[in-house]
């Protein structure tokens, strides 16, 4: 049939001109491609699980969880560790006397302990070492938010005017801004370690050298924290103006003598700033790959000479050292492979279960079937 047409109304258009009309109704108005798509002839398989499909699905995945959590529990648990609790709590080791001549003040004194321990093997390496922290949750959400992300990317603006998300550590009683601000800058981890080695009883002390860069997430590292622009060459003079937070026993830009670790991009305080999900974690303080070292710690007696700074006892936490190997799955973390085994575990037992299950109403649809 021919479109109806209308007579142009009062309104405009030109004279004499018609417009057509278009019903919602009209066949084909809302009518969809004519594709295998849109008219929905795409081939398609539907599976009809049946016991004979489901019981070797779920036997096979189990089976195939039970290798794979053996397999990483057995490699986390090759993995070596030494670790050291030196808090310093009453008859723990002579870092007590430190922590007892910290207790209440803020900042702490520097005081010196140390650790003996010796090896009867070698400790294979490459060797890592940790510090870990008990009790401290840096997942608390004031805590986590207080940082200036513009002002550690280098962007002078920001250094001069922190964000308020900083509050308190914003600015010092003076009016001056803190670089860097916020409460996780302010709580950075400063206790200091060096190792040293006697590789002849008796014999003297040598130092073993710790790499302390390349334990940061390269993102961080290159992207994510930056110095602001150098002031002459120097970042001294870039920071000029600003205060270290009120815990700091120097500023920013002396955190090291390396000059591309110091500042916002000294790693230790990159390192820190990441924050953790659990109130029990470990951070990377160094690394142990250089020199006669390179394959691990030899076999001898050791020292650690620990700078006591960082106080943990007012909130019921403890401080740990740790040296640590690793393998193809990183670090010391039997999780992975205790998850593996247990969802394994069930997969077999819902196997068995909907096994007997088939058993058992098989025989019963059979009879049903006969009567």
């Amino acid at each position: 049939a021919a479109p109806r047409l209308a007579q142009r109304g009062r309104g405009g258009g030109r004279p004499g001109a018609a417009a057509m009309t278009w019903s919602a109704t009209a066949r084909g108005a809302h009518q969809p491609d004519n594709t295998a798509f849109t008219q929905q002839r795409l081939p398609a398989w539907q599976p009809l699980l049946s016991a004979s499909i489901a019981l070797p699905l779920f036997f096979c995945a189990g089976l195939a969880f039970i290798g794979l959590g053996l397999g990483l529990y057995y490699s986390s648990n090759g993995i070596k560790e030494l670790e050291y609790d030196y808090t310093g709590d009453a008859g723990t080791g002579n870092c007590s006397l430190c922590a007892a001549a910290g207790q209440g003040r803020a900042p702490p004194p520097s005081c010196s302990c140390a650790w003996y321990f010796s090896l009867a093997e070698l400790f294979q390496g490459p060797v890592y070492l940790y510090y870990e922290l008990t009790n401290f949750y840096q997942n608390n959400r004031r805590y986590g938010v207080s940082r200036d992300d513009r002002q550690l990317s280098g962007v002078r603006f920001a250094l001069f005017h922190p964000a308020n998300e900083c509050a308190p550590y914003q600015r010092s009683a003076g009016g001056l801004p803190i670089a860097p601000c916020g409460a996780i800058a302010n709580s950075l981890f400063n206790d200091s370690f060096s190792l040293w080695h006697q590789r002849q009883p008796g014999g003297p002390y040598v130092e073993v050298p710790l790499d302390r860069t390349g334990i940061a997430w390269w993102t961080d590292y290159h992207v994510k924290f930056r110095n602001p622009p150098l002031v002459n060459g120097s970042l001294a003079l870039a920071f000029r103006g600003t205060v270290p937070p009120p815990n700091w026993h120097r500023p920013v830009y002396e955190l090291s003598r390396d000059p591309n670790n110091t500042g916002f991009i000294n790693q230790d305080f990159v390192v820190w700033m990441r924050t953790a999900a659990l109130p029990t974690f470990r951070k990377l303080y160094a690394r142990i790959r250089q020199g006669n070292y390179s394959a691990g710690l030899p076999r001898g007696a050791y020292r650690v000479n620990i700078t006591y700074n960082y106080p943990v006892r007012a909130f019921g936490g403890h401080k740990l050292l740790i040296f640590s190997s690793i393998s193809w799955m990183g670090g010391k973390n039997p999780f992975l492979g205790i998850a593996y085994l247990v969802v394994g575990s069930l997969c077999i037992l819902t196997g068995f279960v909907m096994l007997v299950v088939y058993i058992r109403y098989q025989d019963q649809d059979d009879d049903d079937d006969d009567d």
